[in-house]
């Protein structure tokens, strides 16, 4: 073989070595970068659901609250704020709190900006309960449906983030049922 065929030969053998190591490196930086985004995905999909159970933990117990001081007409059993209920509530609140904080690690602008405005919301709802004076007028029913549709849009962010497709629910469910034939009041689902 002529020193031009050997030479074309190594070259050859030496440029597929290199698109060979080329793509190995590019299938391998996808692959992490996968690895990395469900990684995260899954982090944020747990901070989300524990930051929105908690949230919606904690307005339950003020509107508990809230019936038994005759803040709120009806929706939940009443619960007396009594010195251990208190207590109860703070230790939630300092876990929604530790809870917010990773949502705001892993989230994005939208997602966090949805959930401060969901944290303002949720201490409205306390103030009133706590019969602590407010600027807002209208109230405990207009504060209890501002929380349930802040909730709403952090819970559609949190989904859009994630890229979870589809609704919520498929199509509009009354609230109340009709089975239980107090259409007048708004409760919580």
């Amino acid at each position: 073989m002529s020193l031009t065929g050997q030479l074309a030969t190594l070259l050859g053998v030496a440029l597929g070595a290199i698109l060979s190591m080329t793509t190995t490196m590019i299938v391998e930086k996808a692959r992490w970068h996968r690895e990395q985004s469900v990684r995260w995905d899954e982090r944020r999909l747990s901070a989300y659901a524990e930051y929105a159970h908690v949230v919606k933990d904690l307005a339950h117990r003020y509107r508990r609250i809230a019936v038994a001081k005759g803040i709120a007409v009806s929706g939940a059993a009443p619960l007396e704020p009594t010195d251990q209920v208190l207590a109860e509530v703070a230790e939630a609140e300092v876990q929604r709190s530790a809870l917010a904080e990773t949502v705001w690690l892993l989230g994005d602008a939208k997602t966090n900006t949805a959930a401060v405005r969901l944290n303002h919301c949720l201490w409205h709802l306390e103030w009133l309960a706590r019969e602590l004076p407010t600027r807002e007028q209208g109230g405990w029913d207009q504060a209890y449906k501002d929380f349930r549709q802040a909730r709403q849009h952090f819970l559609e962010l949190a989904r859009t983030g994630l890229g979870v497709r589809g609704a919520r629910i498929a199509e509009s469910v009354p609230w109340p049922p009709p089975w239980r034939g107090d259409l007048s009041q708004d409760t919580p689902r």
